[in-house]
């Protein structure tokens, strides 16, 4: 996992599934049966905009030319060399996002963009986690908070970069609780002296953690950006589903501001629950780079997503159908089930199997709400030019 933003639903790692849905135990992608395709296809309203909302169909292109990058390089090679789906091969899907990317840049009318994708694609659709095309969809985002480069009395909480002795540490890994104490503040601890910045709130420092990545504003008016370098050798943990373990909400009143607001409102719990997630991880300044997926390329908001890479294709167009927050004119959020395409550019230690599918929501507050309202299940269908 490298330049990786991951994360995990509802931004705390809220991933649930009812007992009776079970990973798919085939192949995580099924060639769509042309006689279903009238039923799938629908426009993507947000390409093109709206009078009062600017459309961004330049920021797709923008996220194809990324994917394209990433076609190029050797670690590209070596995935589609190995790809276990029959005809999804790395020239193939190469050359479906140019052709998309030339689409988009020629299409004048949203009605001429789609007739000409619906001749000239097929649809490769996700066999979900119930083998029915069912896929569970949350939100990520990059996280803006302030920060410290010294350590002060309101600035405590730190983030670390990898120790220069990382790679020799015996397994297991010390734990969480090992690294940073009960109270997260690090004394005595192994790492003390790798501080890479200091942050206010500890649950936020912790969320820098879940996210992957975050922009910083400096005490001192400067902003730098964190991403994640490394991590020890352990999975994640959802705190949300520890929570819902315990008792304090039911799985199906838990949302992120509610969870949010039981932390603060009990800040003796962090102690409780943060050390439950033994996954650490260490970060490096990016120097002002956007946020980056693990395909090492940039992940753009509302068009990039995060898949299980041992099974997706990495860099490729695809479309998705689920629910997403907006936020209206009055500043209240409204649910609304879209059509969008985006580009397969991420991954996630919470994101496993061919019904997960977690999208980059952009960065800062704004993103953040959204992002932690998204829980829904959708669709997912992978784009190929017809051979």
């Amino acid at each position: 996992m490298n330049n990786i933003i991951t994360t995990f639903s509802l931004a705390l790692g809220l991933a649930f599934y009812p007992s009776q849905m079970i990973m798919a135990q085939q192949m995580p992608l099924r060639q769509v049966n042309p006689t279903e395709i009238n039923t799938i296809w629908s426009e993507d309203e947000q390409l093109w905009g709206t009078p009062e909302t600017r459309g961004d169909k330049w920021s797709l292109i923008r996220a194809i030319s990324y994917s394209l990058r990433y076609m190029e390089t050797p670690k590209a090679a070596e995935v589609y060399d190995n790809y276990a789906i029959p005809g999804i091969t790395r020239d193939r899907v190469r050359r479906s996002l140019l052709r998309f990317q030339e689409l988009l840049k020629t299409a004048k009318t949203p009605e001429a963009l789609q007739t000409a994708i619906e001749r000239e694609f097929i649809l490769y659709q996700s066999v979900g986690h119930d083998n029915q095309g069912t896929v569970h969809f949350t939100g990520y985002f990059e996280p803006v908070y302030t920060a410290s480069r010294q350590r002060t009395a309101e600035y405590r909480y730190p983030l670390y970069f990898e120790p220069k002795d990382f790679n020799s540490w015996k397994q297991p890994h010390p734990t969480r609780l090992e690294l940073e104490g009960k109270d997260g503040l690090g004394n005595n601890s192994i790492i003390q002296g790798n501080e890479l910045i200091w942050m206010r709130d500890r649950l936020e420092a912790y969320l820098v953690h879940v996210q992957g990545s975050a922009r910083l504003t400096l005490t001192n008016g400067e902003t730098i950006t964190v991403g994640y370098d490394s991590s020890t050798d352990y999975p994640y943990v959802s705190i949300g589903k520890e929570v819902v373990k315990d008792g304090i909400f039911a799985l199906e009143e838990l949302t992120l501001p509610r969870l949010m607001d039981y932390l603060n409102e009990n800040p003796q719990q962090l102690s409780n629950y943060l050390p439950r997630n033994n996954r650490f991880i260490f970060f490096r300044e990016t120097d002002g780079a956007p946020p980056q997926g693990n395909l090492s390329v940039p992940v753009t908001a509302e068009r990039s997503i995060a898949t299980d890479k041992s099974i997706m294709p990495p860099g490729a167009i695809a479309l998705i159908k689920t629910p997403i927050p907006y936020v209206t004119p009055t500043g209240e959020m409204e649910i609304k089930l879209v059509t969008r395409y985006v580009l397969d550019q991420d991954t996630g230690s919470a994101i496993k199997g061919p019904g997960r599918v977690d999208v980059f929501m952009g960065t800062g507050k704004e993103a953040g709400d959204r992002a932690g309202l998204m829980s829904h299940t959708g669709k997912l269908y992978y784009l190929l030019l017809k051979d």
